[in-house]
């Protein structure tokens, strides 16, 4: 009894709920051992506090670096200061690299899109440590330490988040919790390049992120929220995170898959 009230102690402070039901699935063990990778996963469901986890562990108490999650904060952070021009096409340094859309010149659609490393570096450096440190004090941004080069904390394991606060982030983005700080009109723009897919039924939006974590092994993110129209809109929040013994373009590739059969058992793509 009093391990449950610490957990809904936990989970009060985390979303802003009232009252949270709870459901652990451990089931959901067959789903990323399909894939051979371990994680977590949570799903909130805002509009009746139903909250959904596995590995709560994990997903409560293990901090990783957010990877290319952090470009939604950076893409706001670039907005409001006016280092980000969503019109600018961004000139490629023509530096080759591994992945072919990174090569051109990108404008930030794009570059969100693509998950540009080099035009969010750029973006970093425009903005500067002292602002950026400002921004991720304000925010309370994970371990919110920058340490290192301006353009390269998000990547290199310095700066780390646990899966439970990427959660509090997405749902804090998506009602604009954070008005102190960013406009209507810079999460409008940051919304518009999250937005992935929609349908008549629902419409997913989210970022990724891929990093090498401390062990070595590749580590995966997909962080978002999947909405639905109609007489009554809701929503539902949600935190992927994924580490294996697997290449990092095979955990680039199976995010996404992994997703869609989680949210499917959660009934959530119907």
């Amino acid at each position: 009894m009093h391990k449950l009230l610490g957990l809904v102690i936990v989970l009060f402070f985390s979303y802003g709920c009232e009252r949270n039901n709870v459901n652990q699935k451990k089931e959901y063990k067959a789903l990323f051992d399909k894939y051979k990778v371990n994680g977590c996963f949570a799903v909130l469901d805002n509009a009746y506090n139903q909250f959904s986890v596995y590995n709560l562990k994990r997903f409560r108490d293990s901090a990783y670096s957010p990877a290319s999650t952090f470009k939604i904060i950076n893409s706001l952070i670039g907005l409001e200061t006016g280092n980000i021009d969503e019109k600018e096409m961004m000139r490629w340094d023509g530096v080759k690299r591994d992945v072919a859309e990174w090569n051109k010149d990108q404008n930030y659609a794009a570059a969100f899109k693509n998950s540009t490393v080099w035009y969010f570096q750029e973006i970093a450096r425009r903005i500067g440590k002292d602002t950026m440190q400002r921004y991720l004090d304000s925010l309370s941004y994970g371990s919110k330490k920058i340490i290192g080069a301006v353009d390269s904390f998000w990547l290199n394991n310095t700066l780390t988040i646990t899966p439970d606060e990427q959660l509090g982030i997405v749902k804090k983005v998506y009602f604009n919790k954070f008005s102190n700080l960013f406009s209507d009109r810079s999460m409008l723009i940051l919304k518009n390049a999250m937005l992935v897919e929609k349908t008549d039924k629902y419409a997913l939006s989210y970022k990724t992120g891929l990093t090498i974590g401390k062990n070595g092994l590749p580590l995966g993110w997909i962080i978002g929220w999947i909405e639905y129209g109609g007489s009554q809109p809701k929503v539902n929040f949600f935190v992927l995170n994924t580490e294996g013994n697997v290449s990092a373009t095979e955990m680039i590739n199976l995010r996404k898959p992994l997703l869609v059969d989680l949210l499917k058992a959660e009934k959530l793509m119907e």
